[in-house]
């Protein structure tokens, strides 16, 4: 091969590589401006969200006490053995059976002519007689009345009790109601939160690779620039060496 074969051929590949460092060169700017943009737009939609997410909650703020449903039952409490009375009636059946017993053992005493002692004893005999029936209806009375007082005591009890268990279910129930909604917003909250956050990282590790492409298009576009130097370096080289010869 001749020298000025050599030389155009250097001067060829010299100019080869100015070419292929400027159209290197233009492929690395534009993916160098791409990725800048891409680390742009997702650096926006990062700072979009941040400033947009949800405000922090407290998901027992519209907790209100529930005592107020509790009620006194003191009012419905009585003493019904505190009116127990005396079984008097009794007391006075017996005086007027004794009296009409009385009355008619001496008419019946004076229409046979029979002694006044007889009479007496008469009179004694059917005076117990009735004393013993009234003692004993007294009694019945008194216990009766005793009865229907316990009984009653007992009555206010069981309705007390009924009353107080529905209440308890109905404070428990206005408290189950109010933990429920307050765990079912902080739920909520958390599995927003989780979302959110599932995003960033993406978005971050979108912008982490943006930021390398635009290192790497960067670092190309250099090796591009170093390339048409040293063609043109290698062009003018061989030409001057050319010339000069």
């Amino acid at each position: 091969m001749s020298g000025a074969a050599v030389v155009v051929f250097a001067v060829a590949a010299g100019l080869t590589k100015v070419v292929g460092g400027i159209i290197g060169n233009s492929k690395a700017k534009r993916r160098a401006r791409a990725a800048a943009a891409e680390k742009a737009r997702i650096e926006r939609q990062i700072t979009n969200i941040e400033n947009n997410r949800q405000a922090v909650i407290n998901p027992y703020a519209g907790v209100t006490k529930v005592s107020d449903m509790a009620e006194n039952l003191s009012s419905q409490m009585s003493n019904p053995m505190a009116n127990l009375g005396v079984a008097t009636q009794a007391a006075e059946i017996q005086m007027e059976q004794t009296d009409i017993a009385l009355a008619n053992t001496l008419d019946t005493l004076q229409a046979t002519g029979a002694s006044a002692g007889g009479a007496t004893a008469l009179a004694q005999a059917a005076a117990r007689s009735k004393k013993d029936v009234a003692a004993g209806i007294e009694t019945q009375e008194a216990a009766n009345e005793k009865a229907r007082a316990q009984g009653e005591q007992e009555l206010q009890k069981q309705q007390i009790a009924e009353e107080q268990r529905i209440q308890n279910i109905d404070l428990n129930d206005a408290v189950r109601v109010q933990d429920a909604g307050a765990k079912g917003a902080a739920y909520k909250f958390e599995a927003q939160e989780e979302r959110t956050n599932a995003k960033l990282d993406r978005l971050s590790g979108n912008q982490d690779q943006a930021r390398m492409d635009k290192r790497q298009a960067q670092q190309d576009q250099n090796a591009s620039q170093a390339m048409i130097v040293g063609g043109v370096s290698d062009t003018l080289g061989a030409a001057g060496g050319f010339f000069g010869g």
